[in-house]
């Protein structure tokens, strides 16, 4: 499971799952703010509109969470996700797929698929943020070591490239409070090694 976004309006939180038979989960706690004690939830697909089910045994003492439920959705490789404008939207690796899902119609769609294209732009799908803007910003997990922007339809184009690093991935895009700086890592650096890594910062305007 990857970092959770919230949703500010509800407090609920959604957590996506890292396997080729992953599923989308979502967190109610108890009381807004305290994750301490709350309900998880895993998303069921009907076409194109979610709903869901309350996961019986959170901790899978038993049974994983993913298997408790067996017509829950299921995403290939879950990865980065992040809340923004009444939507989720997240990455799944294995299949090159971003997704967003609008938490009030309760739909879900591809956004973004890299086999709708002959020469993918876009490929290795990961992290995943929102610029100041309201732009999509994806990072490769190899691809061409680029972080990617989605235009407002969903095009897209290279934000950032880095060169000669083809053993790393680029990690962890954020923005600054004030949105003028962007950050974001490569894990592994020039050697292929994670003591290598490299932190990189834009400055914009």
């Amino acid at each position: 499971m990857k970092r959770p976004p919230s949703n500010p309006a509800s407090g609920y939180v959604y957590l996506t799952e890292d396997v080729i038979d992953g599923c989308l989960y979502r967190f109610k706690p108890e009381t807004k703010g305290d994750l301490s004690t709350g309900t998880l939830e895993v998303a069921i697909a009907n076409k194109n509109v979610l709903s869901w089910k309350k996961i019986a045994d959170p901790y899978a003492y038993t049974i994983p969470t993913r298997y408790q439920i067996m017509e829950a959705a299921r995403f290939k490789g879950g990865e980065g996700i992040i809340y923004s404008n009444k939507q989720i939207f997240f990455t799944t690796k294995i299949d090159n797929v971003v997704w967003a899902y609008h938490t009030q119609t309760y739909l879900i769609t591809r956004i973004y698929d890299a086999a709708d294209y002959q020469q993918p732009l876009l490929a290795g799908v990961d992290n995943i943020e929102v610029s100041p803007s309201g732009k999509l910003l994806i990072a490769e997990d190899g691809g061409n070591m680029q972080i990617i922007a989605l235009d407002d339809h969903y095009l897209p184009h290279v934000l950032v490239a880095v060169h000669g690093q083809d053993r790393s991935e680029l990690t962890g895009p954020a923005f600054s409070p004030d949105g003028k700086r962007l950050y974001f890592s490569s894990q592994r650096g020039t050697t292929g090694r994670s003591e290598d890594g490299v932190t990189y910062e834009i400055t914009f305007g």
